[in-house]
């Protein structure tokens, strides 16, 4: 029988006021994937921090039925939007997140690798912004695996070497070897070391990293929704370019 309430860890991902005094919030959790929910007073002075998108929360959700929007409660688990207030890049990498998450998932369908890797990224803003950055793009490539649209970068799509990758094909997701690749090299993505390697990234392998995801999120998990790529990301991704 099709769920009627539900109790559990949640990522706000999207809220917007309703009416004078409530919210309609969107959550990513791990078993029903991006769901919304009314937050009565979710306005008010006590409740607002609360539903702050890149919030982690426990929240607990009942309906009638289990198509409607239902009505959320919640208590904080990890106050992530205000403390990454603190620092522009940590603001602007959790907005991103939460942007592609609430535009890319479909709605109620479980996606428990994106949930863990968002909740991965909400605490690693919280120790160094930087890191988080590249927790985003990480994010980003599981992302688009999950929803079918995943890069392989195991072995150079020409000569199936393992080592050596430098590029991506902009039209097949697949990885290049830096000598198979140096022809067409202004054809292809340059391949950061981050997508394979978990040591700290230089500011261009960020720069790098975050066109490479963005390309496939704007060209597949976007175009099939005839979305754009959100503002909030394209903004990330400006920002980043600059500091190289």
């Amino acid at each position: 029988m099709p769920l009627t309430e539900w109790e559990g860890p949640a990522v706000v991902i999207g809220a917007r006021p309703y009416g004078e005094a409530g919210l309609v919030v969107t959550l990513m959790t791990e078993a029903l994937g991006r769901h919304p929910a009314m937050a009565r007073g979710g306005q008010s002075r006590a409740q607002a921090p609360l539903w702050q998108p890149g919030n982690l929360v426990e929240a607990r959700w009942v309906a009638r039925l289990s198509d409607q929007l239902g009505a959320v409660t919640g208590e904080m688990v990890h106050a992530a939007a205000a403390l990454a207030m603190e620092d522009p890049l940590a603001l602007a990498v959790l907005t991103a997140a939460c942007a592609v998450a609430e535009g890319a998932l479909p709605e109620r369908q479980p996606h428990p690798a994106s949930f863990h890797g968002l909740v991965r990224l909400v605490v690693a803003l919280a120790r160094d912004p930087h890191r988080g950055l590249e927790a985003l793009i990480r994010w980003e490539a599981a992302l688009l695996a999950e929803l079918g649209y995943g890069l392989d970068l195991t072995s150079c799509a020409a000569t199936g070497v393992t080592e050596d990758l430098a590029w991506v094909s902009p039209r097949t997701g697949r990885a290049v070897s830096a000598a198979a690749g140096a022809p067409y090299a202004e054809r292809l993505l340059p391949l950061p070391a981050l997508m394979t390697d978990d040591a700290p990234a230089s500011p261009a392998q960020w720069r790098d990293g975050l066109r490479l995801t963005s390309h496939f999120l704007e060209r597949d998990a976007f175009g099939h929704l005839h979305r754009p790529l959100p503002a909030a990301r394209q903004l990330l991704g400006e920002r980043v370019a600059a500091m190289v």
